[in-house]
C-alpha cells in the first residue's frame, strides 16, 4: 500500500507543479488567460496586497488555517515514519521452553522456506518473505509453477509441508501466509 501512496503522491505533486509552472510561464511569455484566472499579465503577482489583508479580520480564517496546516504536518509525518519502516521482518521470536525466547533471524527463516517449497514437485522457483511482529510473523510466498504443476497440489504441500514445519519448528501458535503463484511462460505443445 505505501508503494501506491507513494506513486499517487508523486503523479499528484508532479502535475501540480507541472500546470502551474507551465501556466506561470505560458502569462510570463504573454499568453490571454481567461478573466478568472490568478495572474492577468508578465508584471501581476501571486498576491496584492488587497488580498492578503482580505481575510484578516474574519473570525473563522486562522483557525483554519492553522487545522489545515496541522493536517498537511501529521500526514507528512505519518509518510516520514511509513518510508523509515522495514518492510521485511529482521528476527522471529523463537519458544526455547525455558521462558526466555531465542531470536532467530528472518532471512535464515525466510531461506529454510524457500529451499523445502523449492523442491516440491511443480515448483520452479520460490521467493518467500517474512513480515509482521517478530512474535507473530506473517510469510508472503511468490511460487513459480512449472508447466505441468497443479496449483492446489502445490499449495497443499506448500502448507502441509514446509509452513508448518517451519511453524512447529520456530514454536508459533500460527503462521499464516500469503501464496502468490504464477505459471512459467511456455509454448503450447502440438498434437499430432
Amino acid at each position: 500500500m505505501l508503494r501506491t501512496v507513494n506513486r499517487v503522491l508523486a503523479a499528484l505533486a508532479g502535475l501540480v507543479l507541472l500546470l502551474l509552472g507551465g501556466t506561470v510561464l505560458a502569462t510570463g511569455l504573454g499568453a490571454p488567460m481567461p478573466s478568472w484566472w490568478v495572474w492577468d499579465g508578465r508584471d501581476d503577482v501571486l498576491l496584492s496586497d488587497a488580498d492578503r489583508a482580505r481575510w484578516r479580520d474574519e473570525p473563522w480564517f486562522w483557525p483554519v488555517v492553522i487545522a489545515a496546516l496541522a493536517v498537511l504536518v501529521l500526514l507528512a509525518l505519518w509518510w516520514l515514519v511509513a518510508q523509515t519502516r522495514r518492510g521485511r521482518l529482521a528476527e522471529v521470536l523463537v519458544d526455547s521452553g525455558d521462558g526466555e525466547g531465542a531470536l532467530l533471524r528472518g532471512r535464515a527463516l525466510e531461506d529454510v522456506l524457500a529451499r523445502e517449497a523449492d523442491v516440491l514437485d511443480g515448483v520452479e522457483q520460490v521467493g518467500v518473505r517474512l513480515t509482521g511482529r517478530r512474535s507473530a510473523p506473517h510469510a508472503g510466498v511468490r511460487m513459480l509453477l512449472a508447466p505441468h504443476a497443479e496449483p492446489a497440489v502445490a499449495l497443499r504441500l506448500l502448507t502441509a509441508d514446509s509452513l508448518a514445519q517451519a511453524r512447529t519448528s520456530a514454536g508459533l501458535a500460527q503462521l499464516p501466509a500469503e501464496v502468490r503463484m504464477r505459471a512459467v511462460r511456455h509454448r503450447a505443445r502440438r498434437v499430432s
